[in-house]
């Protein structure tokens, strides 16, 4: 929601029923608001006992299905009331075509064929057809997934460091580090490099994620994730450790700790 010096908001669902309400107390009141932003809270979309992690499966799920049958699509209405007590009003559209999920998101690491022994870091994805591990119940979509046209590709680097292991300010900067940027959705070739002043910022070792989204022409959007890699690796081409989930087995691990990939040939 954004207004000029709120003293009040609201926001009601197609059916005029009011579903939030924006009331500050004392001086946050008397300093008025010009911009609102919630988030709602972000279950996952399937049952958790029914993948492979254990540690997930007394979290909470909301099915696609259950998410579609408890928000109805058409006009949401916002109402804000200023400090001089006049009235400013809004509206926004929820609909379901939600775009496919990006597949094959990677970060490819490797020489920069412009300078010799340098890296670069270029992130890539595909088109996907569906919505991943949300794709249950899909087909009562009003449109495909995979026929929903993309406005903008969303591209994010993330440092994956819980913020809240952070023991210095220093290193929760660092947690708190990421890349983002847009491209058109009509971009033919689906690759961005991440700059090289960004990754020198961070120190050896720094564990990332990537995160690519979706974003339709009515802001709906669906991004895919993909972790373990490693920026400004110490051991890129790994050290050999015991494998601590079979004992016995040896495996390669880089600097920030993932396994290392043995390429087929190689030993």
């Amino acid at each position: 929601m954004d207004g000029d010096n709120l003293i009040y908001g609201s926001l009601f669902n197609p059916d005029r029923r009011k579903i939030f309400v924006y009331w500050p107390r004392r001086e946050l009141r008397r300093q008025t608001s010009t911009e609102l932003f919630q988030e709602s809270a972000e279950p996952l979309c399937y049952d958790p006992t029914t993948d492979d992690d254990e540690d997930n499966d007394d979290e909470e799920f909301v099915t696609l299905a259950e998410f579609t049958d408890r928000w109805d699509a058409g006009t949401y209405y916002f109402f804000g009331l200023n400090s001089d007590y006049e009235w400013q009003r809004g509206t926004s559209e929820l609909t379901f075509n939600l775009p496919a999920a990006p597949a094959e998101v990677d970060l490819e690491i490797s020489e920069d064929d412009d300078e010799p022994g340098e890296l670069e870091y270029e992130i890539s994805w595909a088109p996907g057809t569906d919505l991943g591990e949300c794709s249950d119940g899909m087909e009562d979509l009003p449109m495909a997934p995979e026929s929903v046209p993309v406005a903008l590709w969303e591209v994010v680097l993330e440092v994956d460091i819980d913020a809240e292991d952070a023991e210095t300010p220093e290193e929760l900067a660092v947690a708190s580090a990421k890349y983002v940027t847009r491209i058109p959705g009509t971009a033919l070739e689906l690759e961005v490099e991440v700059p090289d002043d960004f990754v020198e910022t961070l120190p050896e070792d720094t564990p990332v994620k990537v995160e690519v989204g979706a974003i339709g022409f009515d802001d709906n959007a669906t991004f895919s994730e993909e972790d373990e890699f490693c920026l400004n690796d110490s051991l890129p081409e790994g050290e050999e450790i015991e494998d601590p989930e079979e004992p016995g087995e040896m495996i390669l691990v880089n600097g920030c700790g993932f396994e290392v990939e043995v390429e087929d040939g190689e030993e």
